[in-house]
C-alpha cells in the first residue's frame, strides 16, 4: 500500500484537515513529521494542537532515528519547510520520489535572487535537481511558480497547492438581515496586514450613514493605535475588538457575517483566512497580492479583488454595499468553490492521484485546483 510521509516544522490547524484526509485513506502508512514545537507566539494566538492526540504525528526531536525511516522509506516525501536539509537530500539523490511544498522564497522582493550567498543555498537544495524527474515544486501560493522560475529551477514541475483549513457545511439560515451589513477582518494587527484600512473604512461608511457593523478579530502592536482612532472616530458602536479568538470561535463569527476583509500585502504568504471566510458564504474583498488571492478569487464572479490601494479597496467595498444582491451571489460562489474544489478532501484525492500517474509514468494534472498546473504569475509590488 501506498506509503506517504509529510514533514514540516510544526502541525497546525491548517494542515491538519489535509493531513486527517490523507490518514483517512493510508492509515498508518501516511505521517506527519514535526520537526520543532511551535513557536510560543502561534500558540498564543490559538494554534497550539493535542500532540498526543494525534495519530499520524511524529517528532522529529523526540525519535530522530524513527522518522529517518519514514523519510526514507516512504514512497512519497512532502516536504514543507524545516531546517533539516541533510534529512531530505539523501534521498532526491537516490531518486526517490518528493514533492517540496514552499510559500515564496522572495517575498520581500525578487531583486533578492542576484545575491550570491542566497543563490548557493538555492542550487544546493533546488536548482541542482532541475532535470531529475522525481522532484516537484507544490505551489503554496499563486507567486511561488515566478519566484522559481526567476532562478530557473523545477520547469514545468510545479503545481498549485495550498492551505486547507477544515471545511464546514455552512447553515446559510446564520447569516442576518441585510438591512445591516456584517463584515469581518481576522488576523494580527500588524503593517503588512494593513488592518488601519478597516478602520478608514469604517469612517467613510458612518459618514455617509450607512448601517454596519465590523468585527475585529485579532490583537497586535497596532491595537492601541487602532483602538484609538475608533474612539476619535466615533466608531465604538460600529467596531468590535475581540482580541484573539480560537480557530472555530473565528469561523462561527463569519458564518453571522456578510462581507470578509483580507488586507494583507505581498508580504502574506497564503492567507488562510480567506478559504474560511469563503467556507462562511462570505462575500471576498481580498488584496489580489496575497498569495491565495489569484488561487481561489476570481474576480466579480466568487469575490472581489484590490490592488493594494486603500483607493481600490473602498471602491470594490462600496460596490458592494450599493448591491446586496451581489453579496450574495459572490458568498454562495465562493462556498461552492471550497466545497467542490479547494479543500482538503480533493487534496488529498490529488495527491494520491499525482502518485499514482508518476508511477505508471505520466503525470496528467487536473483543470484547476490543487495540483493543477502553477503557471508563472510576476507579482507586482505597489511602486510598479
Amino acid at each position: 500500500m501506498l506509503k506517504v510521509t509529510m514533514i514540516s516544522n510544526f502541525i497546525n490547524h491548517h494542515q491538519m484537515p489535509f493531513c486527517e484526509e490523507m490518514f483517512k485513506r493510508l492509515g498508518d502508512n501516511f505521517t506527519f513529521i514535526q520537526t520543532e514545537p511551535m513557536e510560543q507566539e502561534r500558540a498564543d494566538m490559538g494554534w497550539s494542537v493535542d500532540e498526543e492526540q494525534i495519530a499520524y504525528l511524529r517528532l522529529l526531536y523526540k525519535d530522530e532515528q524513527e522518522c529517518k525511516r519514514l523519510i526514507n522509506d516512504c514512497d512519497m516525501l512532502l516536504v514543507g519547510w524545516q531546517e533539516r536539509e541533510d534529512l531530505i537530500l539523501p534521498r532526491i539523490k537516490a531518486g526517490k520520489l518528493t514533492l517540496r511544498i514552499s510559500e515564496r522564497i522572495y517575498r520581500e522582493g525578487q531583486w533578492k535572487a542576484v545575491s550570491p550567498r542566497g543563490l548557493i543555498r538555492k542550487y544546493k537544495e533546488h536548482i541542482r535537481f532541475r532535470k531529475k524527474d522525481n522532484v516537484y515544486m507544490l505551489c503554496n501560493g499563486a507567486y511561488v511558480a515566478s519566484d522559481f522560475n526567476l532562478i530557473k529551477a523545477y520547469p514545468k514541475k510545479m503545481f498549485k497547492f495550498g492551505y486547507f483549513p477544515r471545511f464546514r457545511e455552512l447553515n446559510w439560515d446564520l447569516k442576518p438581515s441585510m438591512d445591516s451589513l456584517e463584515f469581518i477582518w481576522a488576523g494580527r494587527f500588524i503593517e503588512l496586514k494593513h488592518p488601519e484600512y478597516i478602520v478608514r473604512l469604517a469612517a467613510d461608511m458612518a459618514d455617509l450613514g450607512i448601517d454596519f457593523r465590523i468585527h475585529f478579530v485579532g490583537s497586535g502592536p497596532m491595537e492601541d493605535m487602532l483602538r484609538q482612532r475608533v474612539k476619535e472616530g466615533e466608531l465604538e458602536d460600529n467596531v468590535y475588538f475581540y482580541g484573539f479568538l480560537k480557530p472555530e470561535e473565528v469561523r462561527d463569527l463569519m458564518d453571522h457575517c456578510h462581507i470578509h476583509l483580507f488586507t494583507s500585502n505581498y508580504l502574506e504568504g497564503w492567507g488562510a483566512v480567506v478559504n474560511e471566510g469563503m467556507n462562511s458564504g462570505c462575500a471576498e474583498v481580498v488584496c489580489e497580492q496575497v498569495g491565495a488571492a489569484p488561487y481561489l478569487i476570481k474576480h466579480g464572479i466568487n469575490g472581489l479583488l484590490f490592488d493594494g490601494s486603500y483607493e481600490d479597496f473602498r471602491i470594490q467595498v462600496f460596490s458592494l454595499v450599493e448591491d446586496r444582491e451581489l453579496i450574495l451571489r459572490l458568498g454562495e460562489r465562493a462556498y461552492d468553490t471550497i466545497a467542490d474544489c479547494w479543500n482538503a478532501s480533493n487534496a488529498a484525492d490529488q495527491i494520491i492521484r499525482f502518485y499514482e500517474n508518476y508511477a505508471n509514468g505520466k503525470i496528467e494534472p487536473p483543470r484547476e485546483g490543487p495540483l493543477s498546473v502553477a503557471r508563472v504569475i510576476r507579482p507586482l509590488l505597489p511602486s510598479e
